[in-house]
C-alpha cells in the first residue's frame, strides 16, 4: 500500500527486531490515516533535499517500542515519527542542518541528530502545532537542544 508517491506502507512497517523476536508490527487503520499524512510531509522532505530517502524506522507497535527500549511516549509510536538517511544528499548532520535553515518549508515536531541517522517528527493529527524541536542526541545519551555536530566526544 502506497502512503505517499515515493513511500509504502511496508517499508514503513519494517523491523528486524519484530521479524527476531516475532512481534506484530502493523498499526491499526486509524494510525495508517496519521502515516499517510506524515508521508505527505515526509515527501517534501525528499523534495528539498532533492535526493532519495532511505527510511530506517518508522512504525513502532508498543511491543516493538519497548523491545528496542525506546520510549514509551515516541512518536514512532503514533507513526508520526521516522528514522532516515539520505546518502545521496550527504551526512546526517548536514541533512539536519539543511532542514532547520528550511524550518519554514518543512513543519517538522522534533528534529534530532542522532548521529548515523535522523529522527523527524511530524504532527499527524489536524490543528496540532509544531514545537519545531532541534535536539541533537549526545553521546551521554542525553538530549541537548540544538545542533552539535561533535555530540560530546
Amino acid at each position: 500500500m502506497n502512503l505517499s508517491d515515493n513511500f509504502t506502507l511496508e517499508e514503513a512497517v519494517v523491523s528486524q527486531t519484530a521479524t527476531r523476536l516475532g512481534l506484530d508490527n502493523l498499526p491499526s487503520p486509524e494510525t495508517v490515516d496519521v502515516m499517510i499524512r506524515v508521508a505527505l510531509q515526509l515527501e517534501k522532505v525528499r523534495a528539498l533535499l532533492n535526493s532519495p530517502i532511505l527510511v530506517t524506522s518508522w512504525y513502532r507497535s508498543p511491543e516493538v517500542n519497548k523491545a528496542i527500549g525506546s520510549s514509551s511516549t515516541s512518536q514512532h509510536i503514533k507513526g508520526e515519527a521516522i528514522d532516515f538517511i539520505s546518502p545521496r544528499y550527504g551526512t546526517p548532520y548536514a541533512i539536519c542542518e539543511f532542514i532547520e535553515e528550511h524550518n519554514t518549508l518543512i513543519r517538522f515536531d522534533q528534529l534530532i541528530f542522532e548521529g548515523t541517522w535522523v529522527h523527524i517528527s511530524f504532527c499527524g493529527i489536524p490543528g496540532t502545532v509544531p514545537r519545531k524541536e532541534v535536539l541533537t542526541y549526545m553521546n551521554d545519551r542525553t538530549y541537548r537542544k540544538g545542533l552539535n555536530e561533535s555530540r560530546g566526544r
